[in-house]
This record gives C-alpha cells, sequence and structure tokens, in this order.
C-alpha cells in the first residue's frame, strides 16, 4: 500500500479535477477529444462520469482504511483498480475503434489500463 496509495491519489485526485475542469469547460479546444462537438461523443465522455467517480471513492475509501488498520482496505482497493482498469481498457477501445490516436488522450488511458495490474496482481497474490 505505500507505493499504491500515491497511484490512488494521483489518479482519485485527477479523475476529480478532470470532471470538475470538464463541468466548468476550462479544457482548451486544442485539447479536447477530436469531434468534441458531437453531442454523442459529449454524451460518451459523460458517461464516464459515474465510473470516474466510484473509482475515486474506493481509491480514497481503501487509503482511509488502510489508514485505519481496517483488513477490508485491501477489498475497496481491488473494487477501485478493476474499476481503474475498466475505465481505461474503455476510452482506449473506443479510440481505437474509431481510429483516433491522439497522445494525449491515449497516454492518461494506458496508464489508467496498466498501473492496476501490477497492484491486482500482488492483492490476489496475498490471498
Amino acid at each position: 500500500m505505500k507505493t499504491l496509495k500515491y497511484f490512488f491519489l494521483i489518479t482519485d485526485i485527477g479523475f476529480i479535477i478532470y470532471w470538475l475542469i470538464t463541468l466548468l469547460g476550462l479544457i482548451p479546444d486544442e485539447y479536447l477529444y477530436q469531434d468534441y462537438t458531437n453531442q454523442l461523443l459529449v454524451a460518451w465522455n459523460w458517461s464516464f462520469f459515474w465510473l470516474d467517480i466510484f473509482v475515486s471513492i474506493t481509491g480514497i475509501l481503501s487509503l482511509y482504511l488502510w489508514k485505519k488498520q481496517n483488513s477490508s482496505w485491501e477489498k475497496i482497493a481491488l473494487i477501485s483498480l478493476v474499476l481503474t482498469f475498466c475505465s481505461g481498457l474503455q476510452a482506449i477501445s473506443f479510440w481505437i475503434i474509431r481510429k483516433d490516436f491522439d497522445i494525449t488522450w491515449w497516454l492518461p488511458n494506458l496508464f489508467l489500463m496498466i498501473y492496476p495490474l501490477f497492484f491486482i496482481y500482488k492483492i490476489l497474490k496475498t490471498k
């Protein structure tokens, strides 16, 4: 958990900041995803909101439980990691289908897909 907590903090706070910035429309047009004015793509992007927020809630909750030395932190962390992987996978799959290879959108989503795998393995291994 000593290393995982940093990944959780980056990811969970990052999701919250991203959704606040998105809600307030603060991302400059040149950094938005392709066809960002298409209402279907806007709806697609917002379809991630609850998943990402649930990732943040479970990640922060697992940090709290770990700090309180509550052993259920591992179960909550595992849920957060699996959902984080799913969020990244869902986005990358969409961009592949659309043949849209914008590195500024791919890198964060690849991060969301890859880092959880190492910690999921470690948590399952300890069981």
